[in-house]
C-alpha cells in the first residue's frame, strides 16, 4: 500500500512496534495493511496529512521483479570479488 505526504510539512509517523516512518513533504512511501490500521496512522489519514495513492498493489509482480534484479546483481558482483583473491595460502 503506497501513502503520500499531503501536508505541507515533513511528518513522524508513528508505526506499530515503536518504529517511526520520516516523509518528506510531497514524499510517498510503503506501508504494510497491518501499519495502515494502526490507530495514529489511521488519525494521520482521517486529518488528511497523509493519503493512500494506491491500496491494491502490494507484492504485485512488478514489484517481485524488481527485486529479483537486485539480487541478481549482487551475486553477480560477489562472485567477481571472490575469484580475485590474495595473499599467502
Amino acid at each position: 500500500m503506497e501513502i503520500r505526504n499531503a501536508s505541507k510539512r515533513p511528518l513522524k509517523v508513528p508505526l506499530p512496534g515503536g518504529k517511526k516512518l520520516f516523509m518528506s513533504i510531497g514524499g510517498t512511501a510503503q506501508l504494510t495493511p497491518k501499519a495502515a490500521e494502526h490507530p495514529p496512522v489511521k488519525k494521520l489519514i482521517d486529518d488528511g496529512d497523509i493519503e493512500i495513492t494506491d491500496a491494491g498493489r502490494t507484492g504485485t509482480a512488478e514489484s517481485v521483479g524488481r527485486e529479483t534484479g537486485i539480487q541478481s546483481g549482487t551475486s553477480r558482483s560477489g562472485g567477481a570479488s571472490a575469484s580475485h583473491r590474495s595473499g599467502d595460502r
